[in-house]
C-alpha cells in the first residue's frame, strides 16, 4: 500500500498497469480496481478477481475529453451538454462503443460507460497510462469500499499489484446516465441528483 503523494507514485502505479497488473485505486466517489484496455488478460482479471459476471460491463475512467474518442464510437448531442456541465465528477455516461473496447468490457458490447473523475491522482494516473477499465473495489454484490485498508481486507491481499492510500473516500458511486436514449435515462442514481442531470440539458 502506497499513500497519494505526487509524480513518483503516478509512475509508480502506471509502471504496475502497463505491465498487464490490476491495481487498487482512490476515486472521487468510491475505491476502485483499475486496468489498462489495452492488456485484456488484466481486464480480465477484474471480473475474476470481484466475480463479476461478464454480463456486466466495466466501465471507463479517462483523463482527458480527448480520451471519449479512444472508447467511444459516438458521443451524443446529450453526452456532450452533461460532460461540458458535470466532468469532471461523479456522473457516467453511457454511449455507443467502439466495437474493439466494447467486446473487453464485457456485457452486450454496444456500450460503454465512460467517467472523468474528479480526483488529481486518479486523473493523473488516466493522463499517464490511459483510459482504464475501473469498478468499484468490492467483491461482486457487496458493499463498495471507501479506504485502503477496506480494499485489501475485502480481497485478502491477493490479486492486486498495488493498493494506493488516497484516505476515505466518500463513499457515494456516481449517477449513471444512458445517453443512448433520448432524452438519456437514469440507470443508477449516486452522488449527483438526476434533477441536476435533467436541468443540464434544458
Amino acid at each position: 500500500m502506497i499513500p497519494v503523494a505526487g509524480v513518483r507514485e503516478v509512475a509508480r502505479a502506471a509502471e504496475l498497469l502497463a505491465a498487464g497488473e490490476v491495481i487498487g485505486l482512490p476515486t472521487d466517489t468510491v475505491y476502485g480496481v483499475g486496468a489498462r484496455l489495452d492488456r485484456p488478460g488484466a481486464v480480465e482479471a477484474i471480473f475474476e478477481l470481484k466475480g463479476r459476471p461478464v454480463d456486466v460491463a466495466l466501465p471507463v475512467l479517462i483523463g482527458r475529453d480527448a480520451d471519449v474518442d479512444s472508447v467511444a464510437a459516438a458521443w451524443p448531442r446529450s453526452a456532450k451538454m452533461l460532460a461540458a456541465r458535470y466532468w469532471p465528477g461523479p456522473l457516467t455516461l453511457v454511449v455507443p462503443a467502439r466495437p474493439e473496447i466494447g467486446a473487453l468490457l464485457g456485457g452486450t458490447g454496444d456500450t460503454v460507460g465512460v467517467r472523468a473523475p474528479k480526483h488529481r491522482f486518479v486523473r493523473n494516473l488516466c493522463r499517464t497510462a490511459g483510459p482504464l477499465a475501473v469498478t468499484s473495489a468490492n467483491r461482486h454484490g457487496g458493499e463498495p469500499c471507501t479506504t485502503a485498508e477496506a480494499v485489501t481486507e475485502a480481497f485478502g491481499g491477493e490479486g492486486l499489484a498495488l493498493v494506493v492510500d488516497g484516505g476515505r473516500c466518500d463513499g457515494e458511486p456516481s449517477t449513471v446516465a444512458d445517453c443512448t436514449t433520448s432524452p438519456p435515462t437514469l440507470l443508477r442514481q449516486g452522488a449527483l441528483p438526476w434533477d441536476w442531470v435533467l436541468a443540464a440539458l434544458r
